[in-house]
């Protein structure tokens, strides 16, 4: 049975990962900083759960010795602040790196050490609109964003050679959740949708890789 590793996992967008791929026959790992939260979804479709800090090192490293045969890693952690750039905290800013960019690092440098020795495997990257356009009193998650689509593109050219998809999808809109319900016009990306383009990259062959893609609602503006 593959398996598949879900980094930063919760509601929304990753568990709808976690579920289909649970359907497509991949036993799922799952991995956030607050697991209670998982215990749901873990139950649900039989999958183990860890407690790890997406930009720690130490929690990466341990994650990776117990998951590490794992044929798919997506890395979906988030973290923003949001202000005026003369009153953002420093503080917050570097933990929106780390989590952003840093974490991801990381988890590809892992994931890559055990995927290249095969000649196999997926290292899939969750962007955002804010990795191609930056907004206003939105710095941080832009430099996050920024950094973590260089990092994809550059591991693209790196590890494609080697046997190793590396795609990053760029989520341009908001996400239909229960914190934001849809208004029945598809003005909100499904995560189960968005979920279905993950997969049409971990199938696609590798005389056809793509490095990025994006998924936006129709009404969303370019």
């Amino acid at each position: 049975m593959p398996k598949a590793l879900i980094i930063g996992a919760g509601d929304g967008l990753s568990a709808s990962l976690a579920r289909l791929l649970a359907r497509e026959g991949y036993a799922i790992a799952l991995a956030a900083r607050d697991i209670a939260k998982l215990d749901a979804l873990a139950a649900a479709i039989g999958a183990t759960a860890h407690a790890c800090d997406a930009a720690s090192e130490t929690d990466i490293a341990t994650l990776f010795a117990q998951e590490g045969d794992a044929e798919v890693v997506i890395y979906n952690p988030s973290f923003r602040t949001r202000g005026p750039i003369t009153e953002l905290v420093p503080a917050d800013v570097q933990r929106t790196l780390q989590v952003c960019a840093f974490g991801a690092f990381l988890t590809a440098q892992q994931a890559a050490r055990r995927m290249i020795p095969r000649g196999a495997g997926t290292i899939m990257l969750t962007g955002a609109s804010a990795g191609v356009k930056g907004y206003p009193q939105s710095a941080p998650f832009a430099m996050g964003k920024f950094a973590l689509r260089g990092l994809a593109q550059s591991l693209a050219r790196e590890l494609h050679p080697q046997g190793v998809h590396v795609a990053h999808v760029v989520i341009d809109g908001g996400i239909r959740g229960a914190r934001r319900p849809e208004s029945g016009q598809d003005t909100l990306l499904d995560p189960d949708a968005i979920a279905e383009s993950y997969l049409h990259l971990i199938r696609q062959p590798r005389s056809s890789w793509s490095w990025e893609i994006e998924v936006r609602p129709w009404g969303e503006k370019f």
